[in-house]
């Protein structure tokens, strides 16, 4: 079978140019641990939020948390497997975005580029699913920084993914077959020192 991707290794850096409706690009440097036909999984080492993010007041995500990825060319959403700085797993997340753009990779990067669209999608460890930040959407058409056609794919991305959710359909089984520890192996074997690129980030 031909690999989709053959000019990349784990290992290499993910450079992902993240444009936000009405806001600042952000740059974001993940860490490729597998690309396959089924999706890419990235590691970010350190994620660079000012506060903790909660879901129903429980954290979900905090400074310096590392985060799996899970990027599926020609999809409007990536999911990430949260964890707290201490690796606890708190569930998976989804962004709405525009389909990842995967320019040709050079050697010693790959970089994409995506727009979030706003909505986003949590399953908890217990099954439970709620769609996030409908009304950052409503602003963000509001403004003019969302197309219309976005939004609707946005909102048309979400209702699919709670509905696979619910019927246990989702996320995918790629994401259950690469756990943190897995893809923190896989790096560290490719010469990827996350701890010192977690103290970089963070």
């Amino acid at each position: 079978m031909t690999e989709p991707y053959p000019a990349v290794r784990p290992g290499t850096p993910v450079e992902i140019e993240y444009h936000r409706a009405g806001a600042e690009t952000l740059i974001y440097r993940q860490w490729l641990a597998h690309a396959g036909s089924e999706g890419i999984v990235t590691v970010q080492a350190s994620t660079p939020i000012p506060d903790t993010k909660t879901v129903d007041d429980r954290p979900i995500l905090a400074p310096g948390s590392p985060v799996v990825w899970f990027t599926f060319e020609g999809a409007w959403h990536d999911i990430g497997a949260f964890h707290l700085p201490d690796g606890t797993p708190t569930g998976h997340y989804a962004n709405i975005l525009t389909p990842v753009r995967l320019d040709p990779p050079s050697s010693d990067r790959w970089t994409w580029s995506t727009m979030d669209l706003c909505l986003d999608v949590w399953r908890s460890p217990d099954g439970a699913v709620r769609v996030l930040d409908e009304e950052e959407l409503q602003e963000a058409e509001r403004s003019g920084a969302v197309r219309d056609d976005h939004a609707r794919h946005a909102r048309d991305e979400a209702i699919r993914l709670v509905r696979a959710a619910r019927n246990d359909e989702w996320p995918p089984a790629l994401v259950g077959e690469w756990p943190l520890e897995r893809a923190r192996e896989v790096l560290s074997r490719a010469g990827v020192d996350l701890e010192a690129a977690s103290k970089r980030e963070g």
